[in-house]
């Protein structure tokens, strides 16, 4: 299987990737950092596809929906964080976002075709409510949010947050996957599966 090329974005001050795809049926952007909106503005979004809800992943969510029409794909878990621009004020965070009117919910795995690449949704909570991955079977990539980072996990420290039940959606849905699938996480550098089962200190084998 030949791994897929994405254009990678990190910004915001918690250092937030987003994975661009081009492709001849149009372009997915996975996640939308603060400073996403500005730096993919002269790329044409048709899909705005989102990990989870929470505020460093979708800033600039509302601004890419509103420039590039795109469509928006969650899980429905993910609906109260991002259709409320103010949803974090009330848990003590100072940050306001332009809210998000998704198109399609996805929930755990149900398949879905987007731009011609068929992608099998994982749902993965334990660090948000309606924490997605999202598997490209063809290739053997995995978009994993902040579900799985190299040689780390999400924190589950945040409301909604449950430490076990990442632990243990990890082994049963990620580390099913082929070793050599290569996992885009939301923070840091890229991973493979095979690396995590013989090296991650909280989910080691």
């Amino acid at each position: 299987m030949k791994p897929i090329q994405f254009k990678i974005f990190t910004g915001g001050p918690l250092a937030t990737n987003a994975y661009f795809l081009e492709t001849p049926s149009g372009n997915i952007l996975f996640d939308a950092p603060q400073g996403s909106d500005a730096h993919f503005a002269c790329q044409k979004i048709d899909w705005l596809v989102l990990t989870h809800g929470h505020f460093d992943h979708v800033m600039d969510a509302g601004k890419i929906q509103a420039r590039h029409g795109c469509k928006v794909v969650c899980h429905p878990d993910t609906l109260p964080m991002i259709t409320d621009g103010s949803f974090f004020q009330r848990h003590g965070f100072d940050i306001q976002y332009d809210p998000v009117t998704p198109d399609i919910l996805l929930e755990e795995g149900e398949t879905t075709v987007i731009a011609d690449q068929r992608i099998i949704a994982l749902h993965v909570p334990g660090h948000c409510p309606g924490s997605l991955c999202f598997y490209f079977s063809d290739s053997g990539d995995l978009i994993g949010g902040d579900v799985l980072f190299c040689e780390g996990v999400g924190r589950w420290d945040l409301p909604g947050g449950d430490g076990p039940l990442l632990f243990d959606g990890i082994r049963k849905k990620i580390f099913t996957l082929d070793p050599c699938t290569v996992v885009y996480p939301g923070h840091g550098p890229t991973t493979t599966v095979g690396h995590e089962l013989a090296n991650n200190p909280y989910v080691k084998g």
